[in-house]
C-alpha cells in the first residue's frame, strides 16, 4: 500500500458496532474481493472489498473474517485468515501480511492462515445458530458476474443445509452511511491531495493542451502523495464534451474559449474523494460562461445550507430543484410559463440539470447508504449542482464533499478553489 498506516481502533470500532446487531449465537464471515483476470496471464490490479477492509483495514487477496462473539471456544470469536507467504511469493510478489503485521493493522489476536479456514470453520459452526454473509447490494448497479461472495453463498448453503443465514448488507449499510471522525481524517487526506491536483491543472492549463496531458498531471500529483490512484476513471471534458455526463475519452484538444468539465477524485486508504470543478481553457471567462458559472455556484452553496440532519432525499432533491429553477429563468434558459405548465415527473429545470444534485460517499464513490432514511448527523454527501447547454458548447458543473454533524455542515473541500475570480488568477499568475 502507498499509504501511511491507520491506527486500528478504528476497525476494533468498527467490529464492536456491527456485533452489536447481531442475533444471539450468530456466526458472520467476510471475504475478500476475487483477483479479476484481464487478459492473457494478468489480473487487473486488486481492490479490497469495502465491507472486509472497513471491518478489519487488511488490504490483501485471500483473506477471510470471521466473527462469532457467543463462540464457546473464546480462540474463534474473533479470527482473520490469511494467505500464507512463501519464499516463491517473497521474489514474484513481494509484500504479503506476517501475522505480527497484520494483528497490528486490524487489532485481531487470532490470525491463521487461509489454508485452516476450513477446519476451523467446521469445527465450530455446528454451535451456532445463525451464520450472516455479505453481498453487494449497493441498489446502484446489479452486478452479474458470480463474484467471490456469490460463490460462497452457494457453498455455505451446500454444506450446511439447516442453519439460518441472514443478511449481513442490511447491518453494513446502517453502518457506513455514518461516518466517524477517524474515517473523516482519511476522507480529509484524499480531498487535500485532490485540491493539490486540481491547484495543479490550474497552473498547467492552457489553450491546446489535450485532455490527457490534464489527467497525466492529476495522476501525477496523487500518486506523488501517496494516493493509490483514481477514485473513479476521471472525467476531463472540454467544449460540448461537458454535456456528456459520463464522458471518459479524454482525447480531445482543448481550444481556446472553451470551458473544461473536470469531475476526478483521489482514493487515499480506500477511501474516496469526489470534486467537480469547471475552468476556462484560456484563464479568463467570457461573461456569459460566468454568469452560468455563478448561477451553478450560488445553487451549490445554498444546497449546502439545506443539507442537514432530518430532510428527506426527495424533500431535498425538491428544494434544490426549485433552487436552480429560479436560476435557469434569470439565465433565460427556461420560461415562467414552461415552469407553470412543467411536468411534475419531469420538471423543466431537468432540461439543463437532468442528474441528482448528491450522493453519499466513503470507501465506495456511490457509498452504501440507504437512499430512503432522511439525511442523518455522520452522513458524507457529494453536493453536486450543473447547467449544460448543449447549444451554446459548454457544461459546467460543481461540487464539494460534505460531512453533516450536529454543529452543522463541514465542506472538506473548503479550502479548493472555487470563486471563479481566483481560479482566472491561479491560472493567469502561476505555472509548473
Amino acid at each position: 500500500m502507498k499509504y501511511q498506516n491507520i491506527e486500528n481502533k478504528l476497525f476494533v470500532k468498527h467490529r464492536t458496532n456491527f456485533n452489536k446487531h447481531l442475533k444471539n449465537n450468530s456466526l458472520a464471515i467476510f471475504n475478500s474481493n476475487d483477483e479479476f483476470p484481464r487478459s492473457g496471464d494478468q489480473n487487473f490490479p486488486f481492490k479490497q472489498n469495502c465491507d472486509l477492509f472497513y471491518l478489519t483495514g487488511i488490504d490483501q487477496e485471500n483473506t477471510v473474517l470471521l466473527l462469532y462473539p457467543d463462540c464457546p471456544n473464546p480462540l474463534y470469536r474473533e479470527v482473520l485468515f490469511l494467505r500464507q507467504t512463501n519464499e516463491h511469493i517473497k521474489v514474484w510478489e513481494g509484500h504479503k501480511y506476517t501475522k505480527a503485521m497484520a494483528e497490528n493493522a486490524s487489532g485481531i489476536k487470532n490470525i491463521y492462515w487461509i489454508a485452516e479456514f476450513d477446519n476451523i470453520l467446521h469445527s465450530i459452526i455446528s454451535y451456532a445458530d445463525h451464520i450472516y454473509l455479505n453481498t453487494n447490494e449497493n441498489d446502484n448497479k446489479a452486478h452479474t458476474v458470480a463474484y467471490r461472495d456469490i460463490r460462497f453463498i452457494g457453498e455455505m448453503k451446500a454444506k450446511y443445509p439447516l442453519h439460518h443465514y441472514e443478511r449481513s448488507a442490511s447491518i453494513m449499510r446502517q453502518l457506513r452511511e455514518t461516518k466517524s471522525e477517524g474515517e473523516i481524517q482519511l476522507v480529509q487526506k484524499a480531498c487535500d491531495i485532490t485540491r493539490d491536483a486540481f491547484i495543479r491543472v490550474l497552473k498547467f492549463t492552457k489553450p491546446e493542451v489535450t485532455e490527457y496531458e490534464i489527467e497525466a498531471e492529476i495522476i501525477h500529483e496523487f500518486i506523488r502523495q501517496q494516493a493509490t490512484g483514481h477514485a473513479y476513471p476521471p472525467i476531463i471534458a472540454s467544449g460540448n464534451n461537458a454535456n456528456i455526463l459520463h464522458y471518459g475519452d479524454n482525447n480531445q484538444i482543448c481550444k481556446d474559449n472553451e470551458l473544461i468539465l473536470m469531475d476526478f477524485g483521489a482514493e487515499y486508504s480506500n477511501y474516496n474523494a469526489d470534486l467537480s470543478r469547471t475552468i476556462p481553457v484560456n484563464g479568463r471567462f467570457t461573461p456569459r460562461q460566468k454568469s452560468v458559472y455563478k448561477a451553478v455556484q450560488h445553487v451549490l452553496q445554498e444546497s449546502i445550507k439545506l443539507m442537514k440532519p432530518g430532510i428527506s432525499g426527495s424533500d431535498y432533491n425538491q428544494q434544490t430543484g426549485e433552487l436552480m429553477t429560479e436560476q435557469l429563468i434569470k439565465l433565460k434558459l427556461i420560461t415562467m410559463e414552461e415552469v407553470k405548465n412543467q411536468n411534475s415527473g419531469y420538471p423543466a429545470y431537468k432540461k439543463y440539470f437532468m442528474h441528482g444534485i448528491s450522493h453519499h460517499l466513503g470507501l465506495d464513490v456511490h457509498d452504501f447508504a440507504n437512499r430512503y432514511t432522511s439525511f442523518q448527523q455522520g452522513n458524507l454527501l457529494t453536493c453536486e449542482p450543473g447547467i449544460y447547454i448543449p447549444a451554446e458548447g459548454f457544461g459546467i458543473r460543481l461540487e464539494n464533499n460534505i460531512w453533516l454533524t450536529a454543529d452543522g455542515n463541514i465542506d472538506l473541500m473548503a479550502n479548493t478553489p472555487m470563486e471563479a475570480e481566483e481560479i482566472e488568477e491561479i491560472m493567469n499568475s502561476s505555472t509548473l
